[in-house]
C-alpha cells in the first residue's frame, strides 16, 4: 500500500506526542509507573485530543499530557523503543522516508536522577534500529532546549547535541510554551554557535502571543527553520525577511486547529496562502501526531479536501520538506 502513497518528510514531531498509546501503556507498566487511570481505553482517551476546545493553550497540554508522556519515557529502557516505534511506525503508516524527531533529554532524566548521556544514547540506539530495519528511512534527532530551563541547563543540552553530532543528532530547537521570566536573548549565542558547528537550528516561535520574539530571532540568528511561525502573516516586512533569508516555516495544521490558534479551515486557508503568496517557504508537519490522532498522509488529504491548498501547492510543500531537512 505504501507504494501508492507519496514519499514524505516530517521535520516537526515531538517524541512525547508521537508514540502510540498502547506502546506508552506497556512502557509505563514495564517500569512500574502509576498511571492516573487503570483501564487502557481510558488511558487512550486521556492521551488523545479529539476535538477543539479540550485544550486552549500549550501551557495546559505541557502541564498534563506532555508531563505524563515524558514521565513514561524517563529512562533509557523506554526512550529506545519509543524512538524506534515512532520512526518505523511513521514509515509504515505515512511513507515518511525523511524524519527528524525532536525531544528534550532534560525532561526525561527525572530532574537529574538519570544521566543525560544515557537518555540520548538510548534515543540513538532506537534511531539506529529503525534504520537497520527500514533502509529507505533517513532519520535524525533534534535536541530541544526549553523555555522552562535556565541558561546553564540549556547550554548543557546544546553541548550534548554537539557531542553526538556524529551519531545522528542533526540540530537543536527551542520549545515550550511562552512563560514569564524567559529571556529569549540569552540563547542567541547558543543558536549562532550551533550554526557555526554545523547543526541545524529551528525555533518554536510565532505561534501564540506577540511575534516580537520571532522577529528578534530572525534578525539576530537567521535560523534555518521556524517551528510554526504562522503569525508572520500579519507583518509584510517579516514575511519578506523569511523569504529573503530562505527560512522555512514548519507549519502544523492539526495543532493550529485543535488548540484554536486558527479558528477554522477558512481562516487557515487565508493565513497559509498569504504566507505562500509572499514567497515564504512552508513545510507540512504533524507536530503531535498521537495526541491529535493524525498522520502526515491523513493531514494532506484533509488539507486538499478542505481546499486549504491545491495539489500543486501540496506537491511544492512536500518538496520543501526534503529541501529543508537537516539531513541533507
Amino acid at each position: 500500500m505504501n507504494g501508492e502513497k507519496p514519499k514524505l518528510a516530517e521535520l516537526h514531531s515531538h517524541l512525547g506526542a508521537s508514540v502510540q498509546p498502547h506502546i506508552m501503556w506497556s512502557l509505563a507498566h514495564e517500569q512500574g509507573i502509576k498511571l492516573p487511570v487503570k483501564n487502557y481505553w481510558d488511558f487512550e482517551e486521556l492521551m488523545t485530543i479529539k476535538q477543539k476546545g479540550e485544550y486552549n493553550n500549550f501551557f495546559d497540554i505541557n502541564k498534563e499530557l506532555f508531563r505524563l508522556s515524558e514521565l513514561i519515557q524517563s529512562s533509557p529502557i523506554a526512550v529506545e523503543p519509543a524512538v524506534h516505534h515512532t520512526l518505523s511506525g511513521a514509515y509504515r503508516n505515512s511513507n515518511i522516508v525523511c524524519h527528524e524527531l525532536r525531544f528534550c533529554p532534560a525532561k526525561r532524566n527525572r530532574a537529574g536522577e538519570r544521566d543525560l548521556d544515557y537518555i540520548i544514547l538510548a534515543a540513538i540506539r532506537g534511531l539506529e534500529k529503525s534504520l537497520l530495519e527500514f533502509p529507505e528511512i533517513k532519520a535524525g534527532l533534534i535536541i530541544a532546549l526549553d523555555r522552562e530551563f535556565d541558561y546553564r541547563l540549556n547550554r548543557i543540552m546544546y553541548e550534548k547535541a554537539k557531542k553526538y553530532k556524529s551519531r545522528g543528532v542533526v540540530g537543536i530547537d527551542l520549545a515550550g510554551p511562552q512563560i514569564d521570566g524567559f529571556k529569549p536573548n540569552e540563547l542567541v549565542d547558543i543558536f549562532i554557535d550551533a550554526k557555526r558547528n554545523g547543526l541545524g537550528v529551528t525555533i518554536h516561535t510565532g505561534e501564540e502571543g506577540e511575534f516580537s520574539e520571532m522577529k528578534m530571532y530572525v534578525d539576530k540568528v537567521s535560523p534555518d527553520r521556524i517551528g510554526h511561525g504562522f503569525l508572520a502573516w500579519r507583518d509584510k516586512q517579516l514575511m519578506k525577511q523569511l523569504a529573503d533569508k530562505n527560512i522555512y516555516l514548519e507549519i502544523c495544521p492539526a495543532t493550529n486547529l485543535l488548540i484554536g490558534h486558527i479558528k477554522d479551515y477558512q481562516e487557515m486557508r487565508k493565513i497559509y496562502n498569504i504566507l505562500y503568496e509572499a514567497g515564504v517557504k512552508l513545510t507540512l508537519n504533524t507536530d503531535d501526531p498521537e495526541f491529535f490522532n493524525t498522520n502526515l498522509q491523513k493531514l494532506i488529504v484533509e488539507l486538499l479536501d478542505r481546499k486549504v491548498f491545491n495539489q500543486k501547492q501540496i506537491n511544492e510543500l512536500i518538496k520543501n520538506g526534503f529541501q529543508a531537512s537537516f539531513l541533507n
